[in-house]
C-alpha cells in the first residue's frame, strides 16, 4: 500500500450528493469570507471520510463471524431477537457495534448464508449507544439461515444523527461473510444476535473492524486462517 492509498479511500456511491453539496457550499461560504470557507473544506473532507469504503480482509473460515461495523462494542447481553424476523420468544446472546460519526458506516454480512427475512420499522431516534434504543429506534432487521440450518440475526439501528438506514440486500439473496449489505446515515448502531450455544469472541469496549474483526466462532475453524480483500 502506497501512501496515497494510506490516506485516500475508495468512496462508496451513497456518498457522491453529500460531498458535492458540501463542496458547493463551501464554494458560497468562500464568497462570503475565506475564513468561514476553510471551515466548509475542513467538513467536505469530513463528509467524503464519512463514505469512506475501503477493501477489507474477510476471514474465510467457515464458521467464523465478523463484526458487520466499525466502532466499537457498547453491548453484550441476553435478549429476544426481533419478534418479526420469526427467530423464536427465547433470548439469544447480541452483541451491539456502535459507530460514532468518525467511523467508516458501511455495514457487511457478519456471516455467509441466504436471507431468508428482512424487516423495516419506523421508530425514534435515542442514542444509539442506549439499550433501548434496540426497541425503540428505526431499525431494519435482517435474518440470514447459514448452511448448517442455524440462524443469526443482524439489526441495522438508527442513532441521534441519523435518520437514514439503507439496504441493499434483498430477500432470498445469498451473501458471503464480509459482503456489504447496507450503510446507515450518520452515526448509528449494529446489533448481532448469534445462535444458541455460541459465545462473543469480543468484550466491551473493544473496537472493531467491519469484515475482518472475528466476534464469533462458529463450529469448526482450521488452525490457518485465510482471507480475501473485498
Amino acid at each position: 500500500m502506497t501512501m496515497l492509498e494510506t490516506f485516500i479511500k475508495p468512496m462508496h456511491k451513497e456518498g457522491i450528493r453529500f460531498v458535492a453539496a458540501f463542496a458547493v457550499a463551501t464554494l458560497i461560504l468562500f464568497w462570503i469570507w475565506d475564513p468561514l470557507g476553510w471551515i466548509g473544506v475542513g467538513l467536505t473532507v469530513w463528509c467524503y471520510y464519512f463514505f469512506r469504503d475501503p477493501k477489507r480482509a474477510v476471514p474465510q473460515n467457515t464458521g467464523l463471524m465478523v463484526s458487520p461495523a466499525d466502532g466499537v462494542v457498547s453491548l453484550i447481553e441476553r435478549v429476544v431477537p426481533p419478534p418479526e424476523l420469526g427467530m423464536g420468544p427465547e433470548p439469544l446472546v447480541r452483541v451491539s457495534v456502535f459507530m460514532s460519526v468518525f467511523n467508516c458506516h458501511v455495514n457487511r454480512a457478519p456471516i455467509a448464508g441466504r436471507i431468508s427475512e428482512i424487516a423495516y420499522r419506523p421508530g425514534k431516534f435515542l442514542n444509539a449507544s442506549l439499550d433501548k434504543a434496540s426497541v425503540d429506534n428505526e431499525r431494519n432487521s435482517i435474518r440470514i439461515d447459514m448452511a448448517d440450518g442455524r440462524s443469526i440475526a443482524v439489526v441495522q439501528i438508527a442513532g441521534l444523527v441519523a435518520r437514514r438506514i439503507l439496504c441493499f440486500a434483498v430477500k432470498g439473496q445469498d451473501v458471503r461473510t464480509g459482503e456489504r449489505f447496507g450503510l446507515i446515515r450518520f452515526g448509528s448502531r449494529l446489533d448481532v444476535y448469534l445462535p444458541d450455544g455460541v459465545e462473543p469472541q469480543v468484550a466491551l469496549g473493544q473496537t472493531c473492524v467491519a469484515g475482518e474483526t472475528v466476534i464469533a466462532t462458529i463450529g469448526l475453524d482450521s488452525p490457518q486462517r485465510m482471507a480475501r480483500m473485498e
